[in-house]
């Protein structure tokens, strides 16, 4: 496993990407467990593989078809993300965001992060979904934070602000179409454990205590990598089981997939609204 990437090898993945693709977009999508629908309403495609591109990272999770897929969505160039990878399938957090660093090279100045994730405030239900206005960075914190080692300054500086990791601006846009669509928007902070197990009730009570509002097993690596880079970003969770503070509820990954299903029409909107609104 290799701990950390180089700039060689997010030139040559980029390389690859350019020679197969007559898009040239400014705002990524990355779409998370469920999620993937999205890529399908991508207008005249040039559609990648992620086994395609080298050193990029290849999905192993079901629920994550691992393609990225470029191409116009409300008549602005996109590229989408149908899945992503995780740090609990083996790679390094480096390689994790791999991906982030490789449209950052691109040129991307937008990212939009999806995922489905687990209630931990009790008064959310599943199905909803929750504007991300901050995260709490655990894993970073204990030592895998995806900016450790050679620090790349191509991208940005040795030690990043994260004061304002998610966009002012961008999730007043997201607040705007959900208000316009009448879907019932929760707002909250999001948390990144390591998995791949699904907390305890013991586990959720610590996070609720610590300010958490959802948790699951990616975002946070992807958005301090962005953030480091100068990239933009908005992040929406979707709510795909109740808090199970007490155990009297098993959490399966087939919850997690159907919930994300449901979702779609409403994450559909939202991000189709916000790119039509985004300057």
């Amino acid at each position: 496993m290799q701990e950390y990437v180089t700039l060689a090898q997010i030139q040559e993945a980029g390389d690859v990407i350019r020679a197969r693709s007559q898009y040239r977009p400014e705002i990524g999508i990355i779409l998370g467990s469920g999620l993937g629908e999205l890529a399908g309403a991508v207008n005249a495609p040039d559609t990648i593989p992620f086994g395609d591109i080298p050193h990029w990272p290849v999905s192993t999770v079901i629920g994550h078809q691992g393609r990225l897929v470029i191409g116009l969505l409300e008549g602005k160039p996109v590229y989408v993300m149908q899945g992503r990878v995780h740090f609990y399938e083996g790679y390094s957090i480096s390689q994790v965001t791999f991906p982030i660093r490789v449209m950052q090279f691109l040129g991307v100045k937008n990212l939009i992060v999806t995922n489905a994730a687990g209630a931990v405030n009790p008064a959310y239900s599943p199905g909803e979904l929750m504007l991300i206005k901050d995260h709490v960075a655990l894993m970073a914190m204990a030592g895998e934070n995806p900016l450790r080692g050679p620090n790349l300054e191509v991208f940005g500086p040795r030690f990043p602000d994260m004061s304002r990791a998610y966009d002012r601006d961008l999730m007043a846009l997201a607040r705007k179409v959900a208000d316009e669509n009448a879907i019932p928007l929760q707002e909250g902070v999001y948390i990144c454990l390591a998995g791949p197990s699904f907390e305890t009730p013991a586990d959720l009570r610590f996070l609720r205590a610590i300010g958490a509002d959802a948790v699951g097993m990616s975002t946070v690596p992807e958005v301090i990598t962005a953030r480091h880079g100068g990239t933009r970003v908005l992040g929406i969770s979707g709510i795909s089981n109740k808090a199970n503070l007490d155990g009297n509820s098993i959490t399966t990954h087939e919850e997690v997939l159907e919930a994300g299903r449901q979702m779609v029409p409403n994450f559909v909107k939202i991000i189709r609204g916000v790119l039509r609104d985004m300057a």
